[in-house]
């Protein structure tokens, strides 16, 4: 009889699961809100050291897992499966193949010696081709890996003159408006690229702004950030924060991710409610929920994007302000905090690598600038 009711509750609990009407919402990393089935109620489903809790009466008088610890568990199974199915992996460059007919009948064929360095040349018995490994970096007068290094330092918090003090000790010797050159460039190659890549996000977003200096005037970071695996979807910049129409934010958002969230956090800044009735809200079920009453403790906390902003108000302190809107500090921050900086939170993952997104190599700027050069 017992094991009759435990697959009873199984089953209704995969029945709320995968029913889009009964929704089942994420709040922060320990609780979940769950629907009833028969009433307007909705239940609390906590995860603690001890295993799940559940505030509706089967679980706490009879103290067994109800429906809607399994429904949340079947929700988190589905979503990993999801992620698995859909998993991007970037592929750092193969040094065994010949790049125009992928022939691994090649033979070293001298060296090419560069002002800073040198680099091995190739031939393809089959083809005749003669290449280098150097994709990305071509024409470039330094080691890709003084360029990935000199990005890696700069986006971890180091001034564009720091960095060169670095490099000037490894023995090169570049010109801070030269590493400024670097970031741009490979800044936007990897944006282009990753633009056609879709993180697989959570159910639950949140955003926040941050008052940035651009120029020596007050301008605000408008950001929105996935809760579960802390990427960070979409940003903008605004003149003011009052009376800013965030609706933009929000429809990059679905660009972004191809999806809309079950559950909006904002605080109660007007131009978050605003944005959220445009881009957001629909007359039929599942309808995305806005929560913006946040508090400082508790549930309904906004800590996370807070986090997000006080990574990169340190970082904007450094440089002592942006000299632009578009600054490659905020686009190449963002790629950093997404597809680079591991996070504690994500048991030391990055946030792209929780959306199911694996950058592959040692250096993964380099990776990823490699893939961008060709397109993928």
């Amino acid at each position: 009889m017992k094991s009759d009711n435990k697959c009873n509750r199984e089953e209704r609990g995969k029945e709320i699961a995968l029913n889009p009407n009964q929704q089942i919402l994420r709040i922060n990393d320990y609780t979940y809100h769950v629907k009833s089935q028969t009433t307007k109620r909705e239940y609390d489903v906590i995860s603690t050291e001890s295993g799940w809790i559940c505030t509706c009466d089967d679980h706490k008088f009879r103290k067994t897992c109800c429906k809607h610890i399994h429904a949340v568990e079947f929700s988190l199974k589905l979503r990993q499966q999801v992620r698995e199915k859909n998993r991007v992996i970037i592929e750092q460059q193969a040094n065994d193949k010949c790049p125009r007919c992928q022939s691994i009948n090649i033979v070293k064929h001298g060296i090419r010696h560069n002002t800073k360095y040198d680099l091995q040349r190739y031939t393809c018995k089959d083809c005749k081709n003669r290449f280098s490994f150097n994709l990305g970096f071509e024409k470039m007068k330094v080691n890709p890996k003084v360029i990935t290094s000199a990005m890696q330092l700069y986006f971890t918090g180091e001034s564009l003159r720091k960095v060169t003090q670095f490099l000037k000790l490894q023995g090169v010797n570049v010109a801070h408006s030269t590493v400024y050159g670097w970031i741009k460039k490979y800044t936007g190659l990897m944006e282009k690229y990753l633009e056609n890549i879709t993180p697989q996000v959570g159910d639950t977003w949140r955003a926040d702004e941050v008052w940035v200096k651009v120029k020596g005037d007050k301008k605000y970071l408008f950001a929105l950030m996935d809760d579960e695996t802390r990427y960070w979807i979409a940003k903008e910049v605004s003149d003011k924060k009052e009376g800013h129409d965030a609706s933009g934010l929000f429809r990059e958002a679905k660009q972004v991710t191809k999806t809309s969230p079950k559950v909006m956090i904002t605080d109660g800044l007007p131009s978050y409610d605003e944005a959220f009735r445009k881009e957001f809200f629909v007359q039929k079920n599942p309808r995305t929920v806005h929560i913006k009453h946040i508090r400082l403790q508790g549930d309904m906390n906004n800590n996370k994007m807070e986090r997000l902003n006080g990574e990169f108000r340190d970082r904007e302190k450094v440089v002592r302000g942006l000299k632009k809107e578009d600054s490659p500090l905020i686009n190449g921050y963002q790629i950093f905090h997404n597809y680079i900086r591991p996070h504690e939170g994500l048991a030391g993952k990055t946030p792209s690598e929780a959306c199911g997104i694996q950058i592959n190599g040692n250096d993964k700027w380099k990776t990823l600038i490699q893939n961008a050069s060709k397109g993928g």
